[in-house]
Protein backbone atom coordinates (compact mmCIF):
# COMPACT_ATOMS: atom_id res chain seq x y z
CA UNK A 1 0.00 0.00 0.00
CA UNK A 2 3.06 2.30 0.06
CA UNK A 3 2.73 3.09 -3.66
CA UNK A 4 -0.98 3.88 -3.25
CA UNK A 5 -0.16 6.21 -0.36
CA UNK A 6 2.45 8.01 -2.49
CA UNK A 7 -0.03 8.40 -5.33
CA UNK A 8 -2.76 9.74 -3.03
CA UNK A 9 -0.56 12.15 -1.10
CA UNK A 10 1.73 13.47 -3.83
CA UNK A 11 0.75 12.76 -7.44
CA UNK A 12 -3.04 13.14 -7.24
CA UNK A 13 -3.06 16.49 -5.40
CA UNK A 14 -0.68 17.79 -8.07
CA UNK A 15 -3.10 16.63 -10.76
CA UNK A 16 -5.97 18.48 -9.07
CA UNK A 17 -3.92 21.69 -8.95
CA UNK A 18 -3.03 21.19 -12.61
CA UNK A 19 -6.72 20.84 -13.48
CA UNK A 20 -7.44 24.10 -11.62
CA UNK A 21 -4.77 25.87 -13.68
CA UNK A 22 -6.18 24.47 -16.93
CA UNK A 23 -9.71 25.46 -15.91
CA UNK A 24 -8.55 29.02 -15.13
CA UNK A 25 -6.74 29.31 -18.47
CA UNK A 26 -9.75 28.08 -20.45
CA UNK A 27 -12.47 29.75 -18.39
CA UNK A 28 -14.02 26.51 -17.18
CA UNK A 29 -16.09 26.31 -14.05
CA UNK A 30 -18.45 28.40 -11.98
CA UNK A 31 -15.94 30.44 -10.00
CA UNK A 32 -13.93 31.34 -13.10
CA UNK A 33 -17.03 33.02 -14.46
CA UNK A 34 -17.99 34.99 -11.35
CA UNK A 35 -16.47 38.33 -10.40
CA UNK A 36 -15.67 37.50 -6.77
CA UNK A 37 -13.14 38.90 -4.37
CA UNK A 38 -10.13 36.52 -4.49
CA UNK A 39 -10.38 35.75 -0.76
CA UNK A 40 -14.10 35.01 -1.06
CA UNK A 41 -13.41 32.78 -4.06
CA UNK A 42 -10.74 30.81 -2.18
CA UNK A 43 -12.90 30.31 0.93
CA UNK A 44 -15.93 29.34 -1.16
CA UNK A 45 -13.86 26.88 -3.19
CA UNK A 46 -12.43 25.15 -0.11
CA UNK A 47 -15.91 24.80 1.42
CA UNK A 48 -17.51 23.52 -1.79
CA UNK A 49 -14.70 21.03 -2.43
CA UNK A 50 -15.16 19.72 1.10
CA UNK A 51 -18.88 19.28 0.40
CA UNK A 52 -18.03 17.36 -2.78
CA UNK A 53 -15.83 15.02 -0.73
CA UNK A 54 -18.68 14.48 1.71
CA UNK A 55 -21.07 13.62 -1.15
CA UNK A 56 -18.50 11.31 -2.72
CA UNK A 57 -18.10 9.47 0.58
CA UNK A 58 -21.87 9.03 0.86
CA UNK A 59 -21.94 7.72 -2.71
CA UNK A 60 -19.24 5.13 -1.99
CA UNK A 61 -21.43 3.80 0.82
CA UNK A 62 -24.75 3.94 -1.05
CA UNK A 63 -23.82 2.39 -4.42
CA UNK A 64 -23.10 -1.37 -4.11
CA UNK A 65 -20.26 -1.54 -6.65
CA UNK A 66 -18.50 1.41 -5.03
CA UNK A 67 -19.09 0.05 -1.55
CA UNK A 68 -17.29 -3.16 -2.45
CA UNK A 69 -14.19 -1.06 -3.16
CA UNK A 70 -14.66 1.06 -0.05
CA UNK A 71 -14.93 -2.07 2.11
CA UNK A 72 -11.11 -2.25 1.98
CA UNK A 73 -11.01 0.90 4.11
CA UNK A 74 -13.68 -0.31 6.53
CA UNK A 75 -12.40 -3.88 6.87
CA UNK A 76 -9.56 -2.68 9.11
CA UNK A 77 -10.21 -4.17 12.55
CA UNK A 78 -8.06 -1.50 14.19
CA UNK A 79 -8.52 2.27 14.06
CA UNK A 80 -5.33 4.29 13.66
CA UNK A 81 -3.46 6.53 11.25
CA UNK A 82 -2.81 3.63 8.85
CA UNK A 83 -6.58 3.25 8.39
CA UNK A 84 -6.62 6.68 6.77
CA UNK A 85 -4.13 5.46 4.16
CA UNK A 86 -5.84 2.16 3.40
CA UNK A 87 -7.85 2.37 0.17
CA UNK A 88 -8.15 0.06 -2.80
CA UNK A 89 -6.20 1.35 -5.85
CA UNK A 90 -9.36 1.32 -7.99
CA UNK A 91 -11.15 3.48 -5.41
CA UNK A 92 -8.20 5.87 -5.43
CA UNK A 93 -8.38 6.24 -9.22
CA UNK A 94 -12.16 6.73 -9.21
CA UNK A 95 -11.91 9.28 -6.39
CA UNK A 96 -9.33 11.24 -8.34
CA UNK A 97 -11.45 11.26 -11.49
CA UNK A 98 -14.38 12.56 -9.44
CA UNK A 99 -12.17 15.24 -7.89
CA UNK A 100 -10.84 16.33 -11.29
CA UNK A 101 -14.39 16.61 -12.60
CA UNK A 102 -15.40 18.62 -9.53
CA UNK A 103 -12.47 21.00 -10.03
CA UNK A 104 -13.34 21.44 -13.73
CA UNK A 105 -17.00 22.20 -12.92
CA UNK A 106 -16.26 24.47 -9.95
CA UNK A 107 -13.26 26.32 -11.39
CA UNK A 108 -11.53 26.98 -8.04
CA UNK A 109 -8.33 29.05 -7.77
CA UNK A 110 -5.27 26.79 -7.80
CA UNK A 111 -4.27 28.13 -4.37
CA UNK A 112 -7.65 27.01 -3.01
CA UNK A 113 -7.01 23.47 -4.26
CA UNK A 114 -3.59 23.48 -2.58
CA UNK A 115 -5.12 24.69 0.70
CA UNK A 116 -7.87 22.09 0.45
CA UNK A 117 -5.43 19.24 -0.19
CA UNK A 118 -3.21 20.26 2.73
CA UNK A 119 -6.23 20.41 5.06
CA UNK A 120 -7.64 17.12 3.72
CA UNK A 121 -4.39 15.23 4.25
CA UNK A 122 -3.84 16.72 7.69
CA UNK A 123 -7.35 15.98 8.91
CA UNK A 124 -7.29 12.44 7.44
CA UNK A 125 -4.29 11.73 9.67
CA UNK A 126 -5.84 13.52 12.65
CA UNK A 127 -9.33 12.03 12.58
CA UNK A 128 -8.03 8.49 12.06
CA UNK A 129 -5.65 8.88 14.98
CA UNK A 130 -5.94 6.34 17.79
CA UNK A 131 -6.14 9.04 20.44
CA UNK A 132 -8.69 10.04 23.03
CA UNK A 133 -9.15 13.76 23.52
CA UNK A 134 -10.60 15.11 26.79
CA UNK A 135 -14.40 15.15 26.43
CA UNK A 136 -14.61 18.93 26.84
CA UNK A 137 -11.97 19.49 24.15
CA UNK A 138 -13.66 17.02 21.78
CA UNK A 139 -17.04 18.75 22.19
CA UNK A 140 -15.58 22.09 21.16
CA UNK A 141 -13.34 20.79 18.37
CA UNK A 142 -16.06 18.78 16.65
CA UNK A 143 -17.96 22.00 16.06
CA UNK A 144 -15.34 23.00 13.51
CA UNK A 145 -13.43 19.82 12.55
CA UNK A 146 -14.04 16.07 12.44
CA UNK A 147 -12.39 14.63 15.57
CA UNK A 148 -11.07 11.07 16.03
CA UNK A 149 -14.01 10.13 18.28
CA UNK A 150 -16.50 11.51 15.78
CA UNK A 151 -14.98 9.65 12.84
CA UNK A 152 -14.37 6.51 14.87
CA UNK A 153 -18.16 6.04 15.05
CA UNK A 154 -18.12 5.77 11.24
CA UNK A 155 -15.90 2.68 11.54
CA UNK A 156 -18.31 0.75 13.77
CA UNK A 157 -19.53 -2.67 12.66
CA UNK A 158 -23.13 -1.46 13.12
CA UNK A 159 -24.55 -0.41 9.76
CA UNK A 160 -26.43 2.60 11.14
CA UNK A 161 -23.18 3.88 12.63
CA UNK A 162 -21.09 3.07 9.56
CA UNK A 163 -23.58 5.14 7.57
CA UNK A 164 -22.98 8.25 9.66
CA UNK A 165 -20.30 10.91 10.12
CA UNK A 166 -19.16 10.94 6.49
CA UNK A 167 -17.23 14.21 6.75
CA UNK A 168 -13.43 14.23 6.54
CA UNK A 169 -12.63 17.87 7.30
CA UNK A 170 -15.76 19.68 8.40
CA UNK A 171 -18.57 18.22 10.56
CA UNK A 172 -21.17 20.65 9.27
CA UNK A 173 -22.45 18.62 6.31
CA UNK A 174 -23.30 15.67 8.57
CA UNK A 175 -25.14 17.97 10.97
CA UNK A 176 -27.01 19.78 8.20
CA UNK A 177 -27.99 16.67 6.23
CA UNK A 178 -28.91 14.38 9.13
CA UNK A 179 -25.99 11.95 8.99
CA UNK A 180 -24.36 13.10 12.24
CA UNK A 181 -24.08 10.69 15.16
CA UNK A 182 -22.53 11.98 18.35
CA UNK A 183 -21.60 8.70 20.04
CA UNK A 184 -21.75 4.97 19.27
CA UNK A 185 -24.66 3.07 20.77
CA UNK A 186 -22.39 0.81 22.86
CA UNK A 187 -19.90 3.54 23.79
CA UNK A 188 -16.37 3.78 22.45
CA UNK A 189 -14.96 1.23 24.88
CA UNK A 190 -17.36 -1.53 23.78
CA UNK A 191 -17.75 -0.56 20.11
CA UNK A 192 -16.38 -3.09 17.60
CA UNK A 193 -14.30 -1.65 14.74
CA UNK A 194 -14.44 -2.92 11.15
CA UNK A 195 -17.00 -5.05 9.35
CA UNK A 196 -18.76 -8.01 10.95
CA UNK A 197 -17.84 -10.40 8.14
CA UNK A 198 -14.12 -9.50 8.28
CA UNK A 199 -13.12 -9.77 11.92
CA UNK A 200 -10.41 -12.39 11.33
CA UNK A 201 -7.10 -10.52 11.65
CA UNK A 202 -4.98 -13.03 9.63
CA UNK A 203 -7.17 -12.22 6.61
CA UNK A 204 -5.80 -8.68 6.39
CA UNK A 205 -2.80 -9.16 4.06
CA UNK A 206 -2.11 -7.10 0.94
CA UNK A 207 -3.28 -9.70 -1.60
CA UNK A 208 -6.44 -10.34 0.42
CA UNK A 209 -7.18 -6.58 0.48
CA UNK A 210 -6.63 -6.22 -3.27
CA UNK A 211 -8.98 -9.14 -3.97
CA UNK A 212 -11.56 -8.14 -1.36
CA UNK A 213 -13.90 -6.12 -3.63
CA UNK A 214 -14.21 -9.12 -5.95
CA UNK A 215 -14.24 -11.98 -3.45
CA UNK A 216 -15.47 -10.55 -0.16
CA UNK A 217 -18.98 -11.14 1.13
CA UNK A 218 -21.08 -7.99 1.19
CA UNK A 219 -23.76 -8.06 3.94
CA UNK A 220 -25.93 -5.96 1.65
CA UNK A 221 -27.72 -3.53 3.97
CA UNK A 222 -26.17 -0.14 3.14
CA UNK A 223 -29.33 1.99 3.31
CA UNK A 224 -28.51 5.39 4.74
CA UNK A 225 -31.20 6.47 7.15
CA UNK A 226 -31.65 9.85 8.76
Amino acid sequence: MILSTFVVRVIFPTAAVGMALVAAERGWGLLNNLDLNPVVSIVAAVLILDFFIYLQHVMFHAIPALWRLHMVHHADVDFDVTTGLRFHPVEIVLSMLIKLAAVAVLGPPAVAVIIFEVILNATAVFNHGNIRLPAAVDRVLRLIVVTPDMHRVHHSVKVAETNSNFGFNLPWWDRLLGTYRGQPEDGHEKMTIGLNQFQDKPRQGLLWLLALPFTGRDPGDRKITQ
